[in-house]
């Protein structure tokens, strides 16, 4: 049982024996996931997940989580369900918190109700966490409502996939068909292997075979796809767009509800970045921004960090620099990681914003300024262009430098170009390590994988450190001739050049807002 979980009103103790979270992971895009359900992500000392889960979500989890992959798509089982069933409680009997995360919800054809009754008769406490479930969102993020007024007020779940134990299925088709005629709506789960079957079926026992139907592939995920075809046609329809697991089988009249692409329910699949694989590696804890913003456009986002933030070897000259900031006429700060450290630093001093006061600040692009201003700082120049031979040149033509006495706190691997600028007009420039850069272990395997697969469109660099570290860590560059590289400045585009890569996008305006800018307008193109 891990020493870090606190106790408070919302996170009260655990019992002796642990407790097991069953917690429905939602139909793919990781913005589904309920609240209560990223909550006890956050708490888990165990986590159990599924390949439905969106592995995004498991970013919600704490450094030290145990993570269990437990498979469960079909044919493709890494735990039995008597395994995890027995995992499961060994982990919970030992203390712990567990959560179970499972695609969709756990109780609509997800065995959620197993685990629960197998735990409660071993004396564990179980709560369960619903989540929103493929039939409901996948059609709705392909454009297709499962109700329409006049159109269909019953919808009917149903498993394409029944225990394989049972000498006869319990599907009525007949009934099915019934319900189709009558204008309701069915959801196939887990049925694609079964689809010719289930088409048969259905039209055996009266269903006209040109009722509209359709399929819709990793419903609600960057990768989704769909097809609408009258029902006789659909297998074919299928086969000709290679379509597979997983996807959710729709066969009623809603599936005819504004069938143009371009109509007014198909917002998903007009988003400008929509399909798109794009790999960013910017450090874990930065990525988030980066990671929405392209999400929101359509995009599946791969995190493959290329450098970790770590301390300076030693504080001294940074805490005697702080403490003497009133010495300085300039204190210069060029990305976020160094507003972040100073902050931290201050914290650390029990100073804070005020301390500040009366030293001129420049700061390196609009993300830095919008943290400094966050920490309650407005800085005196940001340069029009974001690197730093700008903020050099608008800082030497807004006054003479001449004697005067800057500060700068930033990477151990910052370029010299504003020092040595500085220096030549007569500063005087203690220039501090605040952070310094440690190239990552390796790269994700999932990005490795992707990469070699070709099914990558995009990797994006955001500073020359990301460019090498990246080359680097992949060690074979031939993996990229077919990718588009995006970078964030001109600066970033000359490190890839000299490592002898083809960039087919650069930024005209050097921060995220503009690298995302970039690729969405070369999309358009």
């Amino acid at each position: 049982m891990s020493d870090s979980r606190q106790q408070s009103p919302n996170n009260p103790p655990t019992p002796a024996n642990g407790i097991v979270y069953l917690i429905g992971a939602g139909p793919g895009d990781p913005g589904l996931l309920t609240v209560r359900g990223a909550e006890l992500i956050r708490r888990a000392d165990v986590l159990v997940y599924d390949a439905l889960a969106n592995p995004a979500l498991l970013n919600y989890a704490r450094a030290d989580v145990e993570m269990i992959d437990a498979g469960k798509r079909a044919k493709k089982h890494k735990l039995t369900q008597d395994e995890t069933n027995a995992l499961l409680a060994e982990k919970a009997s030992e203390g712990n918190v567990v959560v179970r995360l499972k695609g969709g919800d756990p109780y609509v054809f997800g065995r959620g109700s197993e685990e629960a009754i197998y735990l409660h008769e071993r004396g564990i406490a179980v709560e369960v966490v619903p989540g929103i479930t493929a039939a409901m969102a996948g059609p709705a993020y392909a454009g297709i409502p499962v109700t329409h007024r006049n159109v269909a007020t019953t919808v009917t779940f149903i498993t394409g996939h029944e225990d394989p134990t049972k000498d006869e299925t319990q599907t009525s088709y007949e009934g099915l068909s019934k319900i189709a005629q009558s204008g309701g709506t069915l959801c196939f789960y887990m049925g694609m292997g079964r689809l010719p079957f289930i088409i048969e079926e259905l039209t055996r026992y009266g269903l006209a075979a040109d009722t509209p139907a359709a399929v819709v592939q990793w419903g609600t995920r960057s990768m989704q796809r769909s097809v609408r075809a009258p029902l006789n046609e659909l297998a074919a329809a299928v086969e000709k767009a290679q379509l597979g697991a997983p996807a959710i089988i729709l066969v009623g009249p809603v599936a005819a509800v504004d069938a143009d692409p371009q109509g007014a329910l198909h917002w998903f699949e007009k988003r400008p970045l929509f399909s798109k694989r794009i790999v960013i590696t910017r450090t874990r804890h930065q990525a988030s921004a980066l990671r929405n913003r392209l999400e929101d456009l359509g995009a599946e986002v791969l995190e493959a960090p290329t450098i970790e933030i770590v301390p300076p070897s030693d504080w001294a000259p940074i805490d005697d620099a702080i403490r003497r900031v009133g010495d300085y006429n300039w204190l210069i700060l060029t990305s976020v990681n160094g507003v972040t450290a100073l902050r931290e630093r201050l914290d650390a001093m029990e100073l804070d914003a005020r301390h500040l006061a009366g030293v001129k600040i420049g700061a390196i692009g609009d993300a830095t300024a919008a943290a400094l201003i966050e920490m309650g700082v407005r800085p005196d120049l940001v340069p029009t262009q974001f690197v730093a031979e700008s903020l050099a040149a608008e800082m030497i033509t807004r006054e003479d430098m001449a004697g005067q006495r800057v500060l700068m706190l930033r990477a151990d691997i910052a370029r010299p170009a504003l020092n040595e600028k500085l220096t030549e007009a007569g500063a005087t420039v203690d220039d501090l390590t605040i952070y310094q850069t440690k190239t990552a272990e390796s790269l994700p395997d999932d990005v490795v994988e992707a990469l070699r697969d070709k099914r990558v469109d995009y990797v994006t660099f955001t500073s020359s450190s990301t460019v090498r570290n990246f080359v680097q860590l992949l060690g074979d560059a031939s993996l990229l001739e077919d990718v588009k590289l995006a970078s964030i400045g001109p600066i970033t585009s000359k490190t890839a050049a000299e490592l002898g890569l083809t960039l087919s996008v650069e930024a005209m305006r050097y921060d995220i807002d503009g690298l995302i800018e970039a690729i969405v307008t070369a999309e358009r193109k």
